[in-house]
């Protein structure tokens, strides 16, 4: 499965302003949801927060893949949201987090959910990818910078 056929320009978000791990989580249900006629705001943050109790899921360096599940959901969406000012996100590392790649799937898509993960988690081991995503100075550019990520880890397959 290609990445880019989950993420849109309008589901990046370059200056999010939260204090804490649960508006995150609201800000990404919010731009989730608006792009899918099936979903609510309210699912989207009940499958986010639901695989969040089963463990953290920050990577560490100031990064998380925020991700569920959803009955509702047609097919993987993903947002990228990056913070104006890093959260507290119960990292191992105990580093704050900046970067949230959030990734929501149908509820019975379990190979395209790993395979998704899988996509994302190289993408942000780049130091250099990740430090372009905090330089982003807008929407667009961000959505560019993820574009040009995904479409070079592609070619080099």
């Amino acid at each position: 499965m290609n990445l880019l056929d989950c993420l849109t320009p309008e589901r990046t978000v370059v200056g999010a302003q939260v204090a804490s791990k649960k508006r995150a989580f609201e800000v990404l249900s919010e731009i989730l949801s608006q792009s899918s006629e099936s979903l609510t705001e309210q699912e989207v943050l009940e499958a986010l927060f639901s695989r969040e109790r089963l463990g953290c899921t920050a990577l560490g360096k100031g990064i998380a893949i925020p991700h569920g599940r959803c009955s509702h959901c047609e097919q993987a969406s993903c947002a990228v949201l990056m913070l104006d000012t890093p959260i507290d996100y119960d990292a191992s590392d105990k580093q704050p987090v900046d970067i949230l790649f959030a990734v929501l799937v149908p509820q019975n898509a379990h190979n395209e959910h790993l395979e998704t993960l899988a996509g994302i988690a190289k993408l942000l081991t780049s130091t250099k990818f990740c430090r372009q995503l905090r330089n982003a100075y807008n929407n667009q550019a961000l959505y560019d910078i993820v574009k040009t990520a995904i479409v070079n880890s592609t070619e080099a397959q």
